[in-house]
């Protein structure tokens, strides 16, 4: 399969991409060829990678009554106030609510996510699902976090934390107790690191900056330009539960603080996470590098890093995972329905819109693989009031 026409960050002129099992078989000048799906000189980057979510509270709505100290009060603050509504989620089937957690990662460009709480089995092979890591909530949300950190049989693994969540002494102090008990000297990966010192820092293989999640519980986030002095940070969403859906947005509020550069930034959801993380060959466009990308059409006139961070989800064209397109934008689909035909420019062997389903997006039609539209529907027949930001079905 061959994308043609494209524009990569450094914008060093158009480049086709040619993909073949799984990978980027290489990465030409364009017009070497007419084969294929041409994008005009819309925008390619890498899959982005998500490091923290929680698939399967993705359908709440974001919950608070105030501004919170820590995770310890809030969590028993919504439990008082939000009870009924955390329970009509609840009552929708795991499965389906991180089937969803799945699609709102895919419609925003990430094709890697790191999971974090009990595994999950997702059937749609549309987003890789990180659960390799250990993972524990928190030092007082862990019941037995002590023995399962010395686990002698897993040492050598990461274990993902929620970690100085807040603004009190006492959330520093848990990053004290944790450390002084890991005597194995486990790799740690934080999450939020609010209360986080820069010593402290030194101890973590890596923290997840969850900025949007924090300034909405706490009204305020980690020292970023102080902690990333001594370990490597990179980005994660959180939950809806917590922060919104949309990941463009989450990276505009990070951009907004001014706490890094935009290089830096970018970093945190392409490269930096694949290295923590140990995903070779992701989050990056080079020759034999992973195929997961995508390909979106900046503003008119944006230019610089205004071209990707100035994205919403409808302004994404494409998205692949593995060499496989999981999510087309109607407008390339030159009028094919979503169904076995083949899409104009691209042989029925290498493409078939079978199996795609359409939604829309930001008042965008988007072509989605699997049956999201089904999906929807399970969930809302177990809870009427979960809330979609996409809607099924063309545009009217």
């Amino acid at each position: 399969m061959q994308l043609r026409n494209v524009q990569f960050i450094d914008g060093a002129g158009l480049k086709d991409l040619h993909i073949a099992n799984g990978r980027i078989a290489a990465i030409v000048d364009a017009g070497f060829s007419n084969a294929g799906l041409s994008f005009a000189g819309a925008i390619a980057f890498p899959g982005l990678i998500n490091s923290h979510d929680h698939l399967d509270f993705d359908v709440f709505q974001p919950m608070r009554s105030r501004l919170y100290s820590s995770y310890r009060d809030w969590g028993s603050d919504i439990h008082r106030q939000f009870a009924a509504d955390i329970a009509k989620v609840l009552s929708i089937p795991r499965q389906l609510r991180s089937r969803w957690g799945v699609y709102k990662n895919l419609l925003c460009g990430v094709t890697s996510v790191v999971h974090h709480g009990a595994g999950v089995d997702i059937p749609e092979d549309l987003v890789s699902v990180f659960q390799d890591a250990d993972n524990f909530h928190s030092v007082s949300g862990e019941r037995g976090w002590r023995w399962k950190l010395l686990n002698p049989f897993r040492r050598g693994r990461p274990l993902a934390i929620h970690i100085g969540e807040g603004t009190t002494a006492a959330c520093r102090a848990e990053i004290g107790e944790l450390l002084r008990w890991n005597v194995f000297g486990r790799p740690l990966v934080g999450i939020h690191g609010i209360a986080m010192t820069e010593a402290q820092a030194d101890a973590f293989a890596g923290l997840v900056w969850c900025p949007d999640s924090n300034y909405f519980l706490y009204g305020k986030t980690a020292d970023i330009p102080l902690l990333r002095q001594r370990t490597r940070v990179i980005f994660g969403t959180d939950s809806t539960l917590t922060a919104s859906w949309d990941f463009w947005r989450q990276l505009r509020i990070a951009r907004e603080t001014g706490m890094v550069e935009d290089a830096v930034l970018w970093d945190m959801v392409t490269a930096g996470p694949a290295r923590l993380w140990g995903l070779e060959g992701y989050g990056e466009l080079s020759d034999g590098a992973v195929a997961d990308l995508v390909i979106a059409a900046p503003a008119a006139g944006a230019t610089g890093w205004d071209r990707v961070f100035a994205l919403d989800p409808a302004d994404i064209l494409l998205v692949m995972r593995h060499g496989k397109i999981c999510v087309l934008d109607g407008s390339l689909c030159d009028g094919v329905s979503a169904s076995a035909e083949a899409m104009d420019g691209v042989s029925a062997s290498a493409f078939s819109m079978e199996g795609f389903y359409p939604v829309t997006v930001g008042g965008r039609l988007k072509y989605v693989a699997g049956n999201l539209p089904a999906l929807m529907q399970e969930i809302h027949a177990c809870d009427p009031s979960v809330s979609f930001p996409v809607v099924t079905g063309t545009i009217p």
